[in-house]
């Protein structure tokens, strides 16, 4: 059976730059633009055009560079902010404008002092100007997490019918559970006139650790398209994160979805988002952190040692990670030290092995790892002599 493709926007140069401290210059932006087009992401938000004149001109020389991807600019319901946007989008070869509006009760009595008629009224002029820039039109119900599933199918409908090809459906705040957010995507494919028109879009954040979860119910339940960010970063807790829903469509072949991400090259990717924007992964982040593929207890290193699928589910190679690390601790056992000893050029016996580890307990215990170059220490202690075999 074929799979249905799940589009990847990615918004690491957009929400994922609004992390306080995480500005990145044009400069840097292009060089990431460029490994996203490669990476396979199929559209690129680029920027905020109309917020400050730095924005601007990284969405007009990204727009220049993508050869891919779409490249998207994103607005509010405001004429002036479609305007820029299109101005900075001229170059792309796939523009697209993402514009959009604040719709549950919250925002629409507390943000915009308004009502939910002129809400509406104000989402269709913005879909219907920006269309006359561009045909691509993505529409963004903000706090569609927390918005009446009957009103949000109201606003929906309205913006296919003046012109939205996609529709995001952001849990703005991280609020939603995942049923209750795959239930949203559910009642809209049910109760929107014209959805067939358009595609029904994820953004979630991870303010309660559910970004994930949330995206990957979204697509089961007819969402065709995920926004994300590599690392997961972004605003509070951060945004979905690109590697992990990938990973996890690419893990589960029976939800028959799968991406164009070239998962080989996502360690790289995190790795240079990582540097330039001076976020540390964290180490146990999931199919990127350093601890990913790390195996520390005696237990778990025995069983990767014997076959690797043992603890783990993704071969380290294909998300561009060399191989499994078997890390030396006080937790470790025969086993792990025998495999390390022997990278390092000693194929131990088995009573040579229980005499170094003795040795090497003793060790572990003064330190949090063994390094490669404590192996050889550990031996030259060991009462037992053992000949180097490289």
């Amino acid at each position: 059976m074929s799979k249905d493709k799940v589009d990847i926007f990615d918004t690491t140069l957009r929400d994922g730059e609004q992390v306080p401290g995480c500005k990145l210059d044009t400069k840097q932006k292009l060089v990431i633009a460029e490994r996203l087009d490669t990476l396979g992401v199929d559209i690129i938000e680029a920027g905020f055009p109309i917020s400050s004149p730095g924005d601007f001109k990284s969405v007009d020389e990204i727009a220049k560079i993508v050869k891919n991807a779409t490249v998207c600019g994103l607005t509010r319901s405001v004429k002036k902010d479609i305007e820029v946007a299109a101005e900075a989008l001229k170059h792309a070869k796939r523009p697209r404008i993402h514009t959009g509006i604040g719709t549950s009760d919250s925002h629409i009595q507390f943000k915009f002092n308004s009502t939910r008629e002129k809400i509406l009224e104000r989402a269709v002029e913005a879909v219907k100007y920006a269309k006359t820039f561009v045909e691509d039109i993505e529409f963004y119900a903000e706090d569609a997490g927390r918005t009446d599933n009957e009103y949000l199918a109201r606003v929906c409908e309205a913006v296919i019918k003046a012109g939205a090809t996609v529709l995001n459906i952001p849990d703005t705040t991280g609020y939603c559970l995942p049923h209750e957010y795959g239930a949203k995507m559910k009642y809209l494919r049910e109760n929107v006139k014209g959805i067939e028109k358009a595609t029904l879009s994820c953004h979630c954040h991870n303010d309660l650790g559910l970004a994930t979860a949330n995206s990957i119910e979204g697509v089961i339940n007819g969402a065709r398209q995920i926004e994300c960010t590599i690392n997961g970063i972004g605003e509070r807790a951060g945004n979905t994160s690109l590697e992990e829903v990938v990973m996890v469509l690419r893990q589960h072949p029976h939800l028959n979805l799968d991406t164009n991400i070239n998962s080989k090259l996502l360690y790289d990717t995190s790795q240079m988002v990582s540097q330039k924007m001076g976020m540390i992964v964290q180490p146990n982040k999931a199919i990127v952190g350093s601890n990913a593929f790390a195996h520390s207890s005696g237990i778990h290193q025995d069983g990767v040692i014997k076959k690797r699928e043992t603890y783990e589910i993704i071969d380290p190679e294909d998300v561009g990670v060399n191989e499994s690390s078997i890390v030396l601790t006080a937790r470790s056992g025969r086993a792990a030290l025998a495999y390390r000893a022997k990278k390092v050029g000693y194929e131990l016996t088995k009573v040579q092995l229980d005499s170094v580890y003795e040795e090497f307990l003793k060790y572990a215990d003064r330190k949090k790892e063994v390094l490669d170059s404590d192996i050889h220490e550990i031996i030259a202690s060991s009462p037992v002599n053992v000949e180097s075999i490289v």
